[in-house]
């Protein structure tokens, strides 16, 4: 198996992972405050990144991996969060999934931007194609027209795309487990005070919260915080940022098919012909040529 295939189904677990991160925060943030759920599952997060380092005695990252794992930490671990569990208290999981299917294109983008990868002409087109898919089947699920909180969520995705992309480059050299743990643990001694300072006012909340609601924010921090970007970016150095990126083109209907399951969400016979065009778009772009 080429490290190719073996980074796209690598991503493809990660992706699986992230799938189910806005129906379960959608079901934290029906009980906790918005910034508890995208802040505190941070912290929770790095407590677990802390272990894993400690437990394998990881060497610290060099100087020259800092301002990498900052961008990395402002996009996945606090801005993409965040944004999107304060978008998420008016919008649905299932059309904020549509939403983020841009996301691969964004990601490419970055690397671009910063050099990493020079995609053909193909792959752009590709990468175009699905995502026009699927701001087409947003706008077709809102009536033609955006919620306010789109634009939230659509920082977002520009915020995770940057950290995608830094996260990817960097997994190269430090290992995309490295990544992840220590962007996180460096990011906890900021995001500590904070977490208090805001929360504490909301303290009521927090003790009156269901199971469920602590359920979705226990999966937002193990999985889509921490164990999903195991997968994920040691895909991407695996397999180029750009090209395992087009596998997330199927994470807005995963996330459809958890927010039918979890939230009951209605799910439309129109939303799988959508993922079957998506799917063709990805298979199609891995043929596009990419140079690394």
């Amino acid at each position: 198996m080429s490290d190719e295939t073996r980074g796209m189904l690598l991503g493809l677990v990660g992706v699986a992972m992230f799938s189910l991160t806005l129906p379960f925060t959608r079901m934290a943030v029906a009980d906790l405050p918005p910034v508890f759920v995208a802040l505190g599952r941070a912290l929770v997060a790095a407590l677990l990144a802390g272990a894993w380092l400690a437990w394998k005695r990881a060497p610290v990252p060099p100087r020259s991996a800092l301002a990498s794992l900052a961008v990395v930490a402002v996009g996945c671990v606090i801005g993409f969060p965040w944004l999107t569990s304060v978008a998420l208290r008016s919008l649905p999981a299932s059309h904020g999934a549509v939403l983020v299917g841009i996301l691969p294109l964004a990601t490419a983008v970055f690397s671009a931007l910063r050099g990493n990868e020079q995609p053909s002409a193909g792959f752009w087109g590709m990468a175009l194609l699905g995502a026009a898919l699927t701001v087409g089947f947003a706008l077709r699920q809102s009536g033609g027209s955006l919620h306010p909180a789109d634009l939230l969520m659509l920082g977002a995705v520009v915020l995770g795309a940057a950290g995608y992309a830094e996260g990817g480059r960097l997994a190269r050299t430090l290992g995309g487990v490295q990544v992840i743990c220590w962007a996180l643990v460096l990011s906890a001694p900021l995001l500590a005070p904070v977490v208090l300072w805001l929360t504490w006012p909301h303290h009521a909340a927090l003790a009156a919260a269901g199971p469920a609601a602590w359920a979705g924010f226990a999966y937002v921090a193990a999985f889509s915080m921490l164990i999903g970007f195991f997968f994920w970016y040691r895909g991407m150095a695996l397999g180029g940022i750009a090209r395992v990126g087009q596998v997330q083109l199927v994470q807005p209907f995963m996330t459809l098919a958890g927010a039918a399951l979890i939230l009951g969400e209605p799910l439309e016979t129109s939303n799988f012909v959508f993922a079957l065009a998506v799917i063709a778009v990805v298979a199609a772009g891995r043929k596009m040529q990419v140079r690394r």
